[in-house]
């Protein structure tokens, strides 16, 4: 295989015969370049969509009331359910080995004033099992704690767009902000995964929020982490009975899909996963119906390339070379072409993926590039397709009678 004397002769082979050299390898180079751009491609919206949840644990679950859509236990349809801080403790008490973080949400809207700065920002009401849950990292001060939401403390956690667009070059912590008008002690300033209006958010204890509108125990939304040793059965069957809980606590129907919305990342990460395969399953198969299509290509002219050649081949068996030296020389040529057209038009691809991955990354596309794995099995293939594509000529050229070759014009 690594006979000097072969290689030179298969080289210059292809120096004298260049444009058919460049139109056999382009069709596979051309394939490798398609099947790696949309293996890339399906893996940006993958990482788009895994992005899309970065600011959240992945094994979080959300419940969210809503209006029923079934008459139920003496209640009539059309009842908006109310959730309530009682709902957070029963649901803790209800599965003790399965709720890891709890936290209750209540939203409003803030103008925040300071000094002469003022901006309008969406406030959450929450307790500090939210920091993990929604993955808030605090990059000066902290939190607030228990004993705030016992106390019903004013204090707020402010995001660092917020940061800088009420305190400019100031630091903020130990100082107050007027929030609609009440006073807020800045506490501590946090940065988000997600994008900059995650930033643009305050956090305050959900107590203090209860009672500057009117002493409610009302709650929007109850965030909650599980056990995170949950395969995607247990995490589905666990969302599964938090929902039969809590119909049955709100007087819901089970048959009510309107009345009270579980929902679980989990199962979201399913879809995504799913979604994500076919894409990269239907990826697969455009390459490789065209990297067939090139193998074809290349399969024809070496049979045309053969039959230029028959007399040469030929003079090879009259001076005694086996039929295996010729279907080597024929197959180790065809292996050569495919392999250096697809190096190319894999190292074309990832030129691209380079300089223009970057531009065009949106928080729905992330990242389109592929893996070391996808790198390995793609010059699997190329051999494959090398070994493919010169098999038949090189049979057929070994199979070719000295006699008859010598009197062929």
């Amino acid at each position: 295989m690594f006979d000097r004397d072969i290689w030179q002769e298969i080289f210059n082979t292809l120096k004298k015969n260049k444009l058919r050299t460049f139109l056999t390898g382009f069709s596979v180079g051309w394939a490798i370049f398609i099947l790696v751009m949309l293996l890339a491609s399906v893996n940006g919206m993958q990482n788009g969509f895994v992005g899309q949840f970065n600011d959240d644990a992945t094994n979080t679950i959300f419940v969210r009331p809503g209006t029923t859509a079934k008459a139920y236990a003496g209640f009539e349809a059309g009842r908006r359910v109310q959730l309530k801080n009682e709902d957070l403790d029963y649901i803790a008490k209800s599965f003790p080995k399965d709720v890891e973080y709890i936290s209750a949400r209540y939203y409003a809207n803030a103008t925040a004033r300071y000094k002469s700065e003022t901006g309008s920002y969406p406030v959450q009401a929450v307790h500090p099992d939210h920091q993990i849950i929604e993955k808030t990292l605090v990059i000066d001060g902290r939190y607030f704690n228990e004993a705030d939401v016992i106390n019903k403390a004013k204090v707020a956690v402010i995001g660092r767009k917020v940061a800088e667009d009420l305190f400019k070059d100031e630091d903020p912590l130990g100082k107050f902000v007027e929030m609609n008008n009440l006073p807020f002690k800045v506490i501590g300033i946090f940065t988000d995964e997600g994008d900059d209006n995650a930033e643009r958010r305050v956090y305050a204890p959900i107590t203090t929020y209860q009672r500057i509108y009117g002493n409610t125990n009302n709650i929007n939304v109850i965030a909650l982490t599980y056990n995170p040793t949950y395969d995607l059965s247990k995490a589905l069957a666990f969302s599964g009975r938090l929902e039969e809980l809590m119909k049955r606590r709100h007087k819901i129907s089970p048959e009510d899909q309107s009345g009270l919305f579980v929902w679980n990342y989990a199962e979201a990460f399913d879809d995504i996963s799913s979604f994500t395969a076919v894409l990269k399953a239907i990826g697969i198969g455009v390459g490789f119906l065209i990297l067939i299509a090139g193998i074809v290509g290349i399969g024809n002219i070496m049979v045309f390339t053969i039959k230029e050649r028959t007399k040469e081949i030929g003079v090879r068996k009259a001076l005694g070379a086996r039929p295996r030296q010729i279907i080597n020389l024929v197959l180790l040529e065809s292996i050569f072409i495919t392999a250096l057209s697809g190096f190319i038009g894999l190292m074309f691809a990832w030129t691209v993926l380079s300089l223009v991955g970057p531009a065009i990354e949106t928080p729905a596309f992330s990242n389109p590039s592929v893996s070391g794995g996808t790198v390995v099995t793609a010059t699997i293939i190329l051999i494959i397709a090398g070994v493919l594509a010169g098999l038949i000529p090189a049979i057929k050229a070994s199979s070719v009678k000295p006699i008859v070759a010598l009197r062929d014009k």
